[in-house]
């Protein structure tokens, strides 16, 4: 087996490699002055096992189109066989044609993806109406969910005596509630309406002890961060002792984090799937029991 980190995921694609001791491997990717890829992988890897390290945020366009040009290459130069390590897999939102002439986008990046891989790792992707990986991808697929490490790292930082757990919207409870059950800690849910990408309003479901409690809000994505930012506004009229935010991926579009600093989180806490200075859990481990 030989490892690439490639440009989004050079810090988790090295871990991946020295945990399961595989030779780690040097692709080379820059521009040309017209802003097209040269790609080279500077390793031999005819009858290898190749793995692509490779999240798809930021610039998901540019890194979908690597890992393809990556993947199409690999075959080519021979390799026995080529996974896609994609911590994060973009555009799995876009799951519906919602107006007249949108583009579905998660079935076109599954069709790249398909034709360039021969096995997908990816952590807790977004399925919403598609419920399985099987609908959009016909190569092996493993889907590995962030719960269990976020338990963990909850487990480790607080106490169930004095912290409660919130899922800021529906889609994001069965994540709270997961990591709730698994280690004891009370939770509740908020209810979430949407009036626009960036308009939301959020009520709480069922109330719980919340004065001078620590407040752990969990979701899988922060995008924009509204959610978030409302959920916070919401806890802080009921005179909680601390706020803290815990997410799997951590896109963080338009100044997010910043914004919900300011708004009265004390903790922004990310794995790793995406590269950011949030990255507090680690899945390396867990990555690489699959490979």
């Amino acid at each position: 087996m030989i490892v690439f980190p490639m440009s989004n995921s050079l810090e988790l694609g090295k871990s991946i490699a020295k945990k399961t001791g595989a030779k780690l491997g040097k692709l080379k990717s820059e521009l040309f002055p017209d802003g097209e890829f040269h790609m080279q992988f500077l390793d031999p890897i005819k009858d290898k096992e190749v793995v692509l390290v490779q999240s798809l945020h930021p610039n998901p366009n540019d890194t979908l189109m690597e890992l393809y040009f990556a993947g199409r290459t690999a075959k080519e130069l021979g390799a026995k066989k080529v996974t896609g390590v994609v911590p994060y897999l973009a555009y799995m939102r876009q799951d519906k044609r919602f107006h007249a002439g949108e583009i579905v986008s998660n079935n076109l990046m599954a069709h790249l993806l398909n034709t360039c891989l021969d096995r997908i790792i990816t952590v807790d992707p977004h399925l919403h109406r598609v419920h399985n990986l099987a609908e959009l991808f016909h190569i092996d697929r493993k889907k590995i969910t962030a719960n269990e490490a976020i338990a963990d790292y909850i487990a480790e930082k607080f106490s169930k005596f004095d912290t409660v757990i919130i899922g800021p919207d529906i889609e994001s409870y069965q994540w709270a509630s997961r990591i709730a059950e698994k280690i004891k800690f009370p939770s509740s849910i908020f209810l979430k309406e949407r009036f626009s990408s960036r308009k939301v309003k959020v009520k709480v479901m069922k109330e719980l002890e919340w004065k001078g409690k620590k407040v752990i809000i969990v979701d899988d994505i922060i995008s924009s961060g509204h959610t978030m930012i409302e959920a916070i506004k919401e806890i802080k009229k009921k005179k909680v002792k601390e706020i803290h935010c815990i997410c799997v991926h951590g896109v963080f579009a338009e100044n997010a984090f910043e914004k919900m600093k300011k708004a009265g989180a004390k903790t922004i806490i990310s794995c790793n799937t995406i590269p950011h200075k949030s990255n507090g859990i680690d899945l390396a481990e867990m990555i690489v029991e699959q490979l």
